[in-house]
């Protein structure tokens, strides 16, 4: 049996220890104890794991047996990034609280993790610190944040444990389950609109970086070009928007799509700096809307995520990924909330 160095004298063989010895995972080790079968899992592998729980004395006590085949009705929830900021826009706030609410409707209790960093001292969050599945006391987490470490996403997945990402993720290495806005068609319907208003040439102001979101926003948009016969300019520099703006506006372009609300007020002082008017000038549009407004709320034309139907749908996923686990990864789009604002008229020329 494992000693301790510590003053209550010896513990309990955990299955940490067994998965150390064997040189697999925590959660290989925990399907085999519990009888679970998994195709990933050789024979020559579940022989090494009882035979070492033998060796090692390990026995499993009754607050671990009752937690088996996912009976303790716990839900995780982890994030790779801070849950509580002080900021006044946080997208946190509308998802957890429709965790909760589904979360309570099922009858299931939920567990936060907030701190499960390698070294405790402000490095990226990790869901294998010490080398172990954080998640693991839970029946299956919702996981949600920017910044993951995608590697161990992979890890998540490949292990078996059920969980369900908030937004859209492709892992290499791995499919998995996840949630998300459907931004695609919703980028397409605001450029519609602006289509029907009569805009032809357009600027769109993206991230440097894209990732999933921002590319699917950016397949609405390419789509739309091309269906409504529209000519479009990208930018996706970062550096000098306003003189961007302006080159652009000189050039003909009467509408300008912003990709992240995160840059929108960005767009709205380089057009208040060039003086123009909004929508007097340049019709906005921007793809999406954090729920609690940073500073003084604008009245932007474009959509809104459906932040509780997301986190409904993310509980409810995992609930049945829980309850059977030979399902495979799933998949959900839900539809964006049209926000028809104040920032979009017909062009100049035309009214």
């Amino acid at each position: 049996m494992v000693q301790s160095k510590g003053q209550h004298g010896p513990l309990r063989t955990r299955q940490a220890d067994i998965a150390k010895a064997a040189g697999v995972s925590q959660a290989t080790v925990s399907m085999v104890l519990s009888g679970r079968e998994s195709t990933r899992i050789s024979e020559e592998t579940r022989r090494r794991i009882l035979g070492l729980s033998g060796s090692l004395g390990y026995s499993a006590n009754p607050a671990a047996r009752s937690l088996a085949g996912g009976k303790n009705r716990i839900l995780g929830v982890f994030t790779y990034e801070p849950t509580f900021p002080i900021a006044g826009l946080d997208q946190y706030y509308p998802f957890l609280l429709g965790i909760e609410s589904e979360a309570e409707r099922l009858q299931q209790n939920l567990l936060l993790f907030t701190s499960a960093s390698s070294d405790g001292a402000g490095s990226p969050r990790s869901i294998y610190a010490d080398g172990v599945n954080q998640l693991g006391v839970a029946d299956g987490s919702i996981l949600l944040g920017r910044g993951e470490d995608r590697d161990e996403v992979a890890r998540l997945a490949n292990e078996g444990y059920p969980f369900v990402y908030i937004g859209r993720r492709e892992i290499s290495g791995a499919t998995i389950s996840w949630v998300t806005a459907d931004y695609e068609r919703a980028t397409y319907e605001v450029m519609t609109r602006l289509a029907e208003a009569g805009h032809r040439e357009l600027l769109y102001v993206g991230v440097a970086t894209p990732e999933e979101p921002n590319l699917d926003r950016f397949s609405g948009w390419q789509r739309a070009l091309a269906d409504h016969r529209l000519t479009g300019t990208v930018d996706r520099s970062g550096a000098d928007v306003e003189a961007v703006i302006g080159e652009c506006v000189r050039q003909g372009v009467t509408a300008i799509i912003v990709e992240t609300p995160e840059n929108g007020a960005r767009v709205f002082r380089a057009l208040k700096k060039l003086g123009l008017a909004v929508p007097g000038d340049v019709s906005v549009a921007v793809l999406g809307d954090m729920a609690i407004p940073r500073g003084r709320k604008q009245s932007w034309s474009g959509f809104d995520m459906p932040f509780a139907d997301i986190a409904t749908e993310a509980v409810r996923l995992l609930v049945e990924l829980i309850s059977d686990q030979t399902a495979g990864a799933r998949t959900l789009r839900l539809p964006c909330i049209p926000r028809p604002g104040r920032t979009i008229d017909r062009p100049i020329a035309q009214r």
